[in-house]
């Protein structure tokens, strides 16, 4: 709820973009609660999801049937990756990549991610930069929205501080429901580490090195050549054909 109609964000139409370019089958990694999954999926795209919460994949499902689809969803870690196919495309959408702490560990994560996908095949990752020189460490937000019907608000207040010297973000979320001013239910997430940053420097050399053929970063959601201030950009990298 308090992240109002995806439909309009822009990663979903550039990576539908990249899927009509560089073909079906496709894999949604981190599909969680299938956000693109269902949406491609409904579209008639052969995609398959894969996901490490048992929880997000029970609420995939659960959306899956309201919708009349059935789809095909995997529980693995990345850095575990083994599915039984290949794929022309791969997808690792909302800076999962980004969750993987251990710089070995999202080396291996690349080099599954690589090893499933079929000759010529792709993967896209959107990459954030978590901080730039010159802002606070320590950072805070919070966002709500007020549910139709009976008016509850659901709040979410965030915490955020990232250690310049590691590349990495520890996070905050409290979630709160509001009923009649008062809070009826509230839940805290904290991870720590939560999140690795990469610059554009880092995240070439990260995929340069699993052995792509090529390795191009495009700003934000479009397909233009990353500027040097881009603090949000998505790699295409292609596997030789």
């Amino acid at each position: 709820m308090l992240r109002g109609d995806t439909s309009t964000w822009e990663d979903r139409f550039f990576y539908l973009e990249v899927i009509r370019k560089y073909g079906e089958p496709v894999l949604d990694v981190g599909c969680g609660t299938g956000r693109l999954l269902l949406d491609f999926l409904a579209q008639g795209i052969e995609i398959e999801g894969v996901d490490n919460s048992p929880d997000m994949l029970a609420v995939c499902r659960q959306k899956a049937s309201a919708l009349g689809l059935q789809p095909t969803l995997y529980e693995q870690y990345l850095e575990n990756l083994s599915l039984p196919h290949l794929y022309r495309t791969i997808l690792i959408p909302s800076s999962t990549l980004q969750l993987i702490i251990e710089p070995s560990m999202v080396k291996q994560a690349l080099q599954k991610v690589y090893d499933q996908l079929l000759p010529g095949g792709v993967v896209s990752a959107s990459i954030m930069g978590l901080w730039q020189e010159g802002e606070p460490l320590h950072q805070s937000w919070e966002k709500s929205a007020v549910r139709t019907g009976d008016g509850a608000t659901f709040r979410r207040e965030v915490t955020n501080r990232y250690e310049p010297e590691k590349e990495i973000e520890h996070t905050q979320d409290l979630y709160q429901l509001i009923v009649d001013g008062q809070v009826v239910a509230e839940e805290l997430h904290q991870r720590s580490p939560a999140t690795r940053s990469y610059n554009q420097a880092q995240a070439r050399n990260l995929f340069d090195g699993i052995g792509f053929a090529s390795v191009t970063l495009y700003s934000g959601f479009t397909f233009e050549q990353v500027k040097p201030e881009d603090n949000l950009f998505t790699v295409l990298a292609q596997k030789t054909a």
